[in-house]
């Protein structure tokens, strides 16, 4: 279990790492939109190969299935009740944030980040280490998630204290959410494995379509589809590898 938390937090401190570098270097919004391509094509790759597919090796269609269906629609309600709350831009780059409210923004954050825990939480079941693709692609996109971020509630007249302190708090929360993810899946049945596997594919996939990749393709123009694609690339070969 602690070892579970060990690592969501690894992965939330790249949160850190992208709203430091946000806020200490100037750096330009279609930057900021490639960065996010491409680390959205390397978790469209963690989440097809290391959750699916596996979250199918072990649970079946039905677990696949209903996961991917249940995780998809949760992810989509928490997000739809954020968004009417003031949290819709929490992720962009431009400042847009001034006119949402920071308990949303805070709110929001969390709720990106609590799937993709959870599932490196889950990749040590069994004993063994955890799949350092996993690992690999929520630390990958979590530094330009924050980064856009960071810059964005910048520019809209937030504190650098503010801003570091939310982002470690969601690293925190991470860590937590990854403890949890193991211990609670640590003596059930496959087929409910395979379930929260599916289930977070489905929650992380719709966080990707609705928060990261839109904001990617409005800044980085129409190379960010390349860039995706070299993420996907990179985190398949690693899996691969692995």
């Amino acid at each position: 279990m602690l070892a579970a938390a060990f690592w969501g937090f690894a992965g939330g401190a790249a949160l850190l790492v992208g709203a430091i570098a946000g806020l200490a270097l100037n750096v330009s919004q279609r930057t900021i939109g490639l960065v996010m391509a491409f680390g959205s094509g390397v978790l469209i790759s963690a989440l097809a190969f290391e959750l699916t597919e596996e979250a199918f090796r072990v649970g079946g269609t039905d677990a696949v299935a209903l996961g991917l269906a249940a995780g998809a629609v949760t992810f989509f309600a928490g997000d739809w009740i954020v968004d009417r709350r003031g949290g819709a831009d929490r992720k962009r780059s431009g400042g847009q944030q001034a006119g949402g409210s920071a308990a949303a923004i805070v709110l929001g954050a969390v709720l990106d980040g609590i799937p993709e825990s959870v599932a490196v939480g889950i990749t040590l079941l069994g004993g063994g280490g955890p799949s350092a693709a996993v690992v690999a692609a929520v630390f990958l996109s979590n530094v330009p998630e924050s980064l856009s971020a960071a810059s964005g509630l910048r520019r809209a007249g937030h504190s650098p204290r503010w801003i570091l302190g939310l982002w470690l708090g969601v690293a925190l929360v991470s860590a937590l959410a990854a403890a949890v993810g193991y211990a609670a899946m640590d003596a059930v049945s496959a087929d409910m494995i395979g379930f929260v596997q599916a289930f977070a594919a489905g929650a992380i996939l719709t966080m990707l379509a609705d928060t990261m990749m839109p904001e990617a393709f409005e800044h980085g123009g129409s190379v960010a589809g390349l860039v995706t694609v070299g993420g996907f690339a990179l985190a398949f070969l690693l899996s691969a590898g692995g």
